[in-house]
């Protein structure tokens, strides 16, 4: 009895840090988006972008660019129209893989949908100096936020699903690289801001947790009723 009570104590002690992280996270992508916003929009403050820009001038090189360019396409539209669903039916084949299967289907098409909105909402013209012919708008950037969103729906996915602890986290740093990356190589090529990139992965993370909530209530109703049915 008193090693069952150790377990639940410790379940619950491992629930409460998880909930106090998901908030923690959430508050802090909202607070960095609106900041974001307030100082592009409001302050008018170039700082941030010049000083990342500076950066990434003083690491320019054909070899960079190339790396860049390369680095930028695992975010690009042709990219994420094809791969999502790709993985959406590999992830059909097994059982216990196809409502994670659906969650990155949705997830994925409906960050895409909102980042359209929100360029259209904000309206700011991309950096007139980039690197790379770039059409649309540029705040947030849709790199940033479309890949936060799908690359941390595949976090979710792997934490959920692997088992092996070295490997969980091997993954995760693994993914959490390429969206950092993803982001830089947009600030490398001039097709966007600092600010557009940082304010993309606020509102892609944002996303990502309440689509995974909302989800998961529709989950347990969904389940609550087949039972009911069932019974």
């Amino acid at each position: 009895m008193k090693r069952l009570t150790q377990k639940l104590l410790s379940l619950l002690a491992l629930l409460s840090v998880e909930i106090v992280v998901l908030w923690v996270t959430f508050f802090g992508c909202l607070l960095l988006f609106l900041f974001m916003a307030n100082e592009v929009f409001v302050q008018r403050d170039t700082a941030l972008d010049e000083a990342l820009f500076r950066f990434a001038y003083r690491h320019t090189s054909p070899r960079n660019t190339q790396l860049m360019i390369g680095i930028s396409f695992f975010a690009s539209a042709e990219y994420l129209m094809v791969v999502p669903p790709l993985v959406v039916l590999v992830f059909s084949f097994f059982k216990g893989l196809r409502w994670l299967a659906l969650k990155v289907l949705l997830i994925s098409m409906s960050s895409a949908i909102l980042n359209q909105l929100m360029k259209r909402y904000f309206e700011r013209p991309r950096p007139e100096f980039a690197m790379l012919e770039q059409s649309g708008l540029s705040f947030p950037s849709g790199h940033a936020m479309i890949g936060s969103a799908f690359y941390g729906v595949l976090i979710y996915v792997v934490w959920r699903t692997v088992r092996h602890t070295l490997w969980r986290w091997l993954l995760t740093l693994l993914l959490t690289l390429l969206i950092l990356l993803i982001g830089y190589s947009r600030i490398y090529l001039k097709v966007h801001y600092a600010t557009d990139v940082l304010a993309g992965y606020a509102m892609g993370i944002l996303w990502l947790i309440l689509s995974l909530y909302f989800m998961r209530r529709l989950e347990k109703v969904f389940v609550k009723k087949v039972e009911q049915e069932q019974a």
